[in-house]
């Protein structure tokens, strides 16, 4: 059995935000069908006519693709019958995006009470930037996140990655789930609503930590050193062969740390011993470490430190991410057979479940590739039926 068998989820989701919230759930077993308009979904079309559009291929696997034009009222009433059959809906559009196809809150809960409707925003729907157009960067921007990214004598900068699209996704998918359980006691659906900038608001606990500690005095860029600059030695030290990143976030690793660079008398020394002391002497501890990673490849030093417990890993690059055998025997990039494309890849589970059957990687559907399996299944509509739909253009099979 699989959590979330026989939950029927319509995926409105675009880009990264509310698609990766709906693949958690299709790894749960839930049923996503993905509403796309009929020139696809904007994550597709990021990339030059017959080329993979990976970003896309990662992140829309075991869905099915429902091609439909919401923007005709043929294309709503459908979508309407399908809500009437769903548990959720879950959308990322911009505020009143949803209002003006004549498809909000009130008329998705008065067609289906049950129905859980599930927002995903920049900002929210409420406060004085709800209405802000909201990406990745601009939420980083305005949350305090590039104002903490970089060196303290270089201009800020943003996160390498888009963790604010899938963070808010990870509390999506959350929300999705306390309002199912809710649901099951007291029978009707509910709105869930998570800004980005309420989920990543809690990841500045160590940069906020140490502003409030210090009165505003502290740096609030901080390299790749700890943002609240509590901590020592806390970086990335050069080796001969790349880099590696280096934490002693406990006496006891210190003194492993002190002991492998060829200082012991630093372990105990007086004016090293606490974390508070050597973090008053940052500079000095990073020469020390870098001293003696300089010399040294990634996998020495890493070897040492870790056979000591001491945190410790190499700088990996993008390359050496994909070929590396932990991540292949995790699953979480997985490659799988795409009817147009050929060998892709996709994201794997990283939730597992010790009685729950897992959900195997599949390749991403072409557009409308289930338009007509759907609407014949869920919605009775005949092949005559489907092909005048086609034919004006309310929806597109694959």
């Amino acid at each position: 059995m699989r959590p979330l068998e026989d939950i029927v989820v319509l995926d409105l989701g675009q880009i990264y935000n509310a698609p990766y919230a709906s693949l958690l759930l299709a790894y749960a077993g839930a049923e996503i069908i993905k509403i796309e308009p009929p020139e696809g979904e904007a994550l597709r079309r990021q990339t030059p006519p017959g080329e993979p559009p990976h970003p896309f291929l990662l992140l829309n696997g075991n869905k099915k693709s429902v091609a439909l034009d919401l923007k005709h009222p043929q294309g709503r009433a459908l979508f309407l019958d399908l809500v009437r059959q769903a548990d959720v809906v879950v959308e990322n559009f911009a505020v009143g995006t949803m209002d003006r196809l004549g498809l909000g809150v009130d008329v998705l809960r008065q067609v289906n009470p049950r129905v859980v409707v599930a927002t995903g925003k920049g900002f929210g729907t409420s406060g004085p930037h709800a209405h802000y157009p909201a990406m990745d960067l601009t939420v980083q921007a305005l949350t305090g996140i590039m104002a903490s990214t970089g060196f303290p004598d270089q201009p800020p900068v943003k996160a390498g990655v888009a963790f604010v699209d899938f963070l808010a996704g990870v509390h999506l998918a959350y929300g999705i789930l306390l309002a199912l359980f809710q649901r099951e006691r007291t029978g009707t659906g509910q709105v869930v609503e998570v800004a980005m900038q309420d989920a990543v608001i809690p990841t500045l606990a160590s940069n906020l930590g140490g502003y409030l500690a210090s009165g505003g005095t502290l740096p609030e860029r901080t390299g790749n050193r700890h943002g609240g600059l509590a901590i020592a030695p806390y970086n990335t030290y050069a080796c001969r062969d790349g880099w590696v990143a280096v934490l002693a976030v406990t006496d006891r690793h210190w003194q492993a740390v002190a002991r492998v660079i060829g200082r012991p008398e630093l372990a105990d020394h007086p004016d090293w011993r606490t974390m508070g002391d050597r973090a008053r002497r940052m500079e000095e501890v990073d020469a020390l470490v870098e001293a003696w990673t300089r010399p040294r490849s990634r996998e020495e030093v890493v070897r040492i430190l870790t056979a000591e417990h001491v945190p410790a890993a190499p700088v990996a690059s993008l390359g050496e991410v994909l070929a590396d055998p932990h991540v292949a025997a995790r699953g979480m990039l997985a490659h799988v057979p795409h009817p147009v494309f050929g060998d892709v890849m996709a994201f794997g589970n990283p939730v597992r479940l010790s009685a729950a059957d897992p959900v195997p990687p599949a390749a991403a559907p072409v557009v409308g590739r289930d338009t007509a399996a759907v609407l014949r299944a869920r919605l009775g509509l005949s092949d005559a039926a489907l092909a005048q739909l086609a034919a004006e253009g309310v929806i597109r099979t694959g």
